[in-house]
């Protein structure tokens, strides 16, 4: 099986990094279908290569075993000799083609076999590909005879193996398609979905991958056919696609239209510079139109793929700064289609939630989906049980707990019982001790800017007291402290639940920016125990985690680590997936959690890459860095000291604006 590693990620979507014969392949990326004749694919595979730095290719298996010229090259030199390239090359089966044309003249086992002579990187099965309006009992009937195909695949195929995905559009069976290509694959190949691209059924093909993920390993990486044009490369990485295949690239050229991540353009209607690329500085585009066929077909064809190349690029550098739901809903806006496809993404919320990250530095608005996203519902849901049906009042506007609020705003009624106020955000009111939690505490929304939040907070706070006849004459009182302790304990009550709260808060307390009035730090004594970044979520220093780790029961907020790496996580070092034994199921990605060995001693404090349930699925990389861990000092008493690696951030170290990256 591949070995798939997980660099970074952002849910579902992933930085990842496979081998193969002829080099790894570093998801996501873009392979450009060049076709098995050089004299019909305008630029070579290493021109590709040299002029837009694309590493690998994926050509047609089947069109070169039916032309006998392109045939006896490959057999005699390999595919890789035939197209002069000596990176990864995937190749596929014919399934497209049966799907064009309604068959093909070659078996599974021969066009299989044929892949292994002449030395593809990634072969890939000869499913039947089943329409997207095929009837259940017909989707069913070719998902069997697929399922076989591919356990004698894998049985014929030593070498890498793509297993199409296939189940039309059925839940059922795309869910146990994906399970069965999951147990034989090393790529996941979701297929069917072609006419989905092209007749823009998004909303459908949306249903179709939130059907099959939860069915696909981990431990591989996913391609989608058919996905070739840039305005569907985030919306595909957003259900964890690692891999795209994009012929429109050429078929696009030969039509004289351009490719844009907005749609596309017909090159014969553009009278202004609306792209400033490198290629079209040196060839505007009102000149490329009136060049002969062939040399404009092949300057658009360069055009288009240098443009889904930095596309491609771009979903990369939304995953590395966790924007990329942000990315998605700005695609959307390219059309209507593309738009409803978003919004059943996010009628399968649970689907993204088991990967959602636990937190990120930022959550920008974008339209009115964006409060659909996994991390709002995910907060939502928990807000439920936090309030759990106690009495609250509620403050007009949104704003940080700030020193020169403490003092008029009391933590009980005249009777002596809490208050619980909230605060208006983007998913309702929330209790004010919350307000600066990720998904929240960050959000930049449109209502930022309608008026000055800061401007009319101090009013508005003197209207919601004087609507409350019973505090309307309450003197100001100096309430920071009883506030801070308050917000320490809420925070704690959010993170751990009752039990740990009670155990931890009353040894702890909480420090303020002097510049903003956030909560920075929890300490114990003089030690910083906990510390909060812009996102808000405590975590735990060392000392905090010894702290946590004795307020909680075994196996919660743990990950417990294999014998042979204990003590390299004791030392700081991070923690590998493949010596993972377990790990606390409700832990998120992003998450703190003790790392501990097989007798639950305490090893370090780390910060999670990994969702639980893929700690040991994947063979490769990291599953948990560690950010705070005790070590030898080596002095004679050998006393054990302090190494934290948690940041604490400075009072200057803010964002520009509540939202900025």
């Amino acid at each position: 099986m591949v070995d798939f590693e997980l660099l970074e990620r952002d849910g579902l979507a992933r930085l990842g990094r496979f081998p193969t014969p002829h080099g790894p392949i570093e998801t996501p990326a873009l392979l450009p279908v060049v076709h098995p004749d050089p004299a019909r694919q305008p630029w070579s595979p290493t021109e590709l290569r040299e002029r837009l730095g694309l590493r690998a290719v994926i050509t047609s298996a089947y069109i070169t075993w039916r032309t006998p010229p392109l045939r006896a090259t490959a057999e005699s030199t390999g595919i890789h000799g035939l197209l002069g390239f000596d990176g990864p090359v995937m190749t596929d089966s014919g399934a497209f083609q049966q799907h064009a044309y309604g068959s093909v003249e070659v078996g599974a086992d021969e066009i299989l076999a044929f892949q292994g002579a002449i030395g593809s990187d990634i072969a890939t099965a000869l499913d039947l590909f089943t329409e997207p309006d095929a009837t259940h009992d017909a989707a069913a009937e070719a998902l069997a005879e697929t399922e076989r195909r591919l356990r004698a695949a894998r049985a014929a195929r030593t070498a890498l193996l793509a297993a199409p995905v296939q189940g039309g559009r059925f839940p059922d069976l795309r869910y146990r398609a994906a399970q069965r290509a999951s147990e034989v694959a090393d790529v996941l190949a979701v297929g069917g979905v072609v006419p989905l691209f092209e007749r823009y059924r998004f909303a459908e093909l949306a249903r179709v991958l939130a059907a099959a993920r939860p069915g696909l390993t981990p431990a591989a990486p996913v391609h989608l056919f058919g996905a070739g044009h840039p305005m569907v490369f985030a919306f595909a990485a957003l259900f964890g696609a690692d891999l795209f295949d994009s012929s429109a690239y050429h078929k696009f050229a030969r039509r004289g239209q351009l490719m844009f991540p907005e749609g596309t353009i017909a090159l014969d209607s553009v009278r202004e510079p609306i792209c400033r690329c490198g290629l079209c500085d040196d060839a505007p585009l009102d000149q490329v139109a009136r060049w002969p066929a062939a040399e404009r077909e092949r300057q658009l064809a360069l055009h288009n793929l240098s443009v889904s190349v930095e596309e491609i690029a771009r979903v990369r550098q939304a995953i590395h700064d966790g924007t990329l739901w942000e990315l998605v809903e700005r695609r959307a806006t390219a059309h209507p289609a593309l738009r409803v496809g978003v919004e059943a993404a996010t009628d399968a919320p649970d689907v993204f939630l088991p990967t959602e990250p636990e937190s990120r530095r930022a959550f920008r608005e974008v339209g009115a989906s964006s409060v659909r996203r996994p991390a709002m519902v995910r907060f939502r849901r928990r807000l439920d049980g936090f309030v759990g049906g106690q009495p609250t009042r509620s403050l007009p506007f949104r704003a940080p707990l700030r020193p020169e609020f403490f003092d008029r705003v009391p933590t009980t009624d005249p009777s002596g019982r809490p208050i619980l106020w909230t605060v208006r955000t983007p998913v309702g009111d929330v209790p004010w001790e919350l307000s600066d939690l990720y998904p929240v505490g960050p959000y930049l929304g449109r209502e930022e800017f309608e008026r000055e939040a800061a401007a009319r907070a101090p009013s508005e706070l003197t209207a919601a007291l004087s609507a409350e006849p019973r505090l309307a004459g309450a003197a100001p009182q100096d309430r920071d402290a009883e506030w801070t302790a308050r917000q320490v304990g809420a925070l704690l009550l959010w993170q751990y639940g009752a039990a740990i709260a009670d155990a931890l808060a009353p040894g702890l307390t909480g420090e303020r920016s002097r510049r903003t009035g956030r909560l920075r730090r929890f300490r114990r004594g003089d030690a910083p125990a906990f510390v909060l970044g812009t996102d808000g979520v405590p975590r735990p220093t060392f000392l905090g985690g010894s702290l946590l780790h004795g307020a909680c029961d075994a196996g919660r907020h743990r990950v417990y680590v294999a014998d042979d790496a204990v003590e390299f996580v004791r030392s700081g070092r991070s923690l590998f997936s493949r010596f993972v034994e377990s790990a606390d199921p409700a832990l998120p990605p992003g998450a703190s959690a003790l790392l501990v060995d097989r007798h639950d001693e305490l090893l370090a404090v780390g910060r999670l890459l990994l969702a639980p349930s893929e700690m040991g699925r994947l063979r490769r990389g990291v599953a948990a860095w560690v950010t705070a861990h005790a070590r030898r000092s080596g002095s004679a008493d050998d006393e054990e000291e302090l190494h934290d690696e948690v940041r604490i951030p400075p009072d200057g170290d803010e964002p520009l604006m509540r939202g900025d990256p």
